[in-house]
């Protein structure tokens, strides 16, 4: 976890400090759940919760008796007792290391992922507004960085939109996936622990029993949840690239927001770089790079080993942090990103109407000229406005092969720039349903 993209909320809940208050309240519902069914005495188990309720965790003290035991699981649950007194011995009772580490794991990532998803909802509004204030704002669309057809700046966001709506969803199954808790005891068959308590425990702590583990939570549930951040962390670094592309100086159709006293190079005053979205860019990289040891923490010997372990230490708080931290981040770019209509006008311009050209061929087609006869004229005229920068309706009116198949009035109507944008509506009625205007 790194300082500067980190956010305080995300970090908070990976704090050691909040870890130990999480294996608390683990280990005091599971007593409360104990008591309930008469296997450990009532009072015992109200000590428990008033006592450790009271405490205070010292991290230092708890680590202190780790390098004693090398047991993380023991030196806490030895500094709670000197807390709780001779109750103490009522707890952990029937469980195992597992039982905790892996519920805990799972309070986590459900929390981290409820932070991502308020921020996604925060993205999502960013992407709409900006949308709609520009779904009629024409720009040219390319494909392999080259001109292709008009398009409008909305469109391009609404894509953003919809993927994003998309990754939502995917969040909100991943978590659902990652929330249960495992209190099955030593090798997971419930030997020396009543399955009701994993129920209780499970209900209080807000997830869902889980329906066979061994010694531990299967690791594939880990493996798609942080998958899935991943495939987020993509779509992130697409709309990134788009915007860094669109601030090349020979491009400028947006630029991020350069605020009063900003300076974008120690050595040349005059840069204005997109150092947020290539940020972003990196931090996706990462992000992905968390899926790849996830997957291969599924296959554990037998019932268990930890080998999964020192890999969920870092990527549950590293993976978590850095999207929420990079979601965050995007969204103030959308919300201030700098929009140049002018220039994208511009831009569409340059290359003579050539964006036209498919109308033409199908045109051509439809006039009764083969594919190939059509592919043939039209393309001979574009390479003229091409190469030397002539116009290309100029180019075609004076090509007797094209004129002997369309009308002149009808070769013009062609390059009327409405035609391509005349679905936009209906493509914002998918996306924004009754939101799209």
């Amino acid at each position: 976890m790194i300082p500067r993209y980190s956010r305080p909320d995300m970090v908070k809940i990976w704090d050691p400090e909040t870890r130990f208050r999480i294996w608390f309240e683990i280990e005091a519902h599971a007593a409360s759940a104990m008591a309930e069914i008469g296997t450990i005495p009532k009072e015992s188990a109200e000590t428990i919760w008033a006592k450790g309720s009271a405490a205070e965790f010292d991290v230092a003290a708890i680590d202190a008796i780790e390098r004693v035991t090398k047991h993380d699981v023991i030196a806490f649950l030895t500094h709670l007792a000197e807390h709780v007194g001779p109750d103490a011995r009522f707890i952990h009772q029937g469980m195992t290391s597992s039982d905790v580490l892996d519920t805990c794991l799972s309070v986590q990532l459900t929390r981290a992922t409820d932070l991502m998803l308020a921020q996604m909802d925060l993205l999502l509004a960013a992407l709409k507004k900006r949308a709609l204030e520009h779904k009629d704002t024409i720009t040219i669309g390319r494909s392999h960085g080259i001109h292709a057809e008009p398009t409008t700046f909305g469109v391009k966001l609404a894509q953003a939109y919809a993927e994003f709506a998309r990754n939502k969803s995917r969040l909100e199954l991943a978590r659902a996936e990652i929330a249960t808790a495992a209190l099955s005891g030593a090798i997971g068959t419930f030997a020396n622990i009543d399955p009701r308590i994993e129920v209780y425990v499970a209900e209080k702590m807000g997830l869902e029993p889980e329906t066979v583990s061994t010694q531990v939570i299967p690791r594939d549930r880990h493996a798609m949840y942080f998958a899935t951040l991943g495939v987020i962390a993509s779509s992130i670094e697409r709309l990134a690239t788009e915007v860094r592309h669109l601030q090349r100086t020979e491009v400028l159709e947006a630029e991020e927001f350069f605020s009063k006293g900003q300076k974008g190079s120690s050595a040349m005053p005059h840069k204005r770089n997109p150092i947020l979205t290539e940020n972003l860019t990196g931090l996706a990289r990462m992000v992905r790079s968390y899926a790849m040891p996830a997957m291969e923490n599924v296959a554990l010997w037998h019932e268990r080993d930890i080998s999964h372990s020192s890999v969920e230490r870092m990527i549950g708080p590293d993976a978590t942090i850095t999207l929420d931290f990079a979601l965050a981040r995007l969204t103030g770019v959308v919300e201030n990103l700098v929009i140049y209509p002018k220039n994208m006008q511009r831009n569409l311009d340059r290359l003579g109407g050539l964006h036209n050209s498919q109308r033409v061929l199908l045109a051509l087609t439809q006039a009764g000229a083969s594919r190939e006869e059509a592919y043939a004229m039209v393309q001979r005229n574009a390479m003229k406005t091409w190469e030397f920068g002539k116009d290309f309706l100029t180019e075609l009116k004076a090509d007797d092969d094209v004129m002997a198949k369309l009308e002149p009035e009808d070769l013009e109507a062609m390059f009327d720039l409405a035609y391509h944008t005349k679905h936009v509506d209906t493509i914002f009625a998918r996306v924004f349903g009754e939101d799209a205007s």
